[in-house]
């Protein structure tokens, strides 16, 4: 796996030229971004097409706290761009460091979303097994090994998929 360039946000203080890409969901950005932020989620992205029209620019990634950022630069990267940096910390770490934001309606955040659909997956999973049939808990333990293998790969099936879900667009 490739090493991602990062900065801090607090660099980022008095740059009102720079191009900083928000790689959350829709719902994310309009409930909070930064100011100078543009939306490009991570499950549309182009990267080809981007890396063409911001060539000649340093191009910031935010996300959350940084994981989606780093594979967004990946991508970007891969395409040809090579001036694609990670916002260390994410819009969590802008927040906490004063930078201007814009906030609209609240919407719930793709990781509470996915911790939910998870949990809602393995009570099914156990009350399922005890009221129709024991098989069932085979869907907790499917749900389970997603996890690992989310925190093992820092790439969450569930959350891709929950980020193209219509309430997130």
């Amino acid at each position: 796996m490739s090493t991602v360039e990062t900065i801090a946000a607090e660099a980022l203080r008095g740059q009102d030229d720079v191009v900083l890409l928000d790689v959350r969901t829709h719902a994310e950005f309009r409930a909070l971004h930064a100011s100078p932020a543009r939306n490009v989620p991570l499950s549309d992205l182009d990267a080809a097409a981007l890396a063409k029209e911001l060539a000649a620019d340093s191009v910031y990634v935010i996300c959350k706290a940084g994981s989606r950022s780093e594979q967004a630069c990946r991508k970007l990267s891969a395409a040809g761009l090579k001036s694609a940096i990670s916002v260390a910390g994410g819009t969590d770490a802008w927040v906490t460091a004063g930078l201007p934001v814009r906030r609209g309606q609240d919407a719930m955040s793709l990781e509470r979303q996915v911790r939910i659909a998870a949990g809602l997956l393995v009570v099914i999973g156990v009350i399922g097994a005890q009221l129709w049939h024991p098989a069932v808990i085979w869907l907790s333990g499917f749900v389970g090994a997603g996890l690992v293998f989310a925190g093992i790969t820092n790439t969450c099936g569930m959350g891709l998929l929950l980020a193209r879900m219509p309430w997130n667009r």
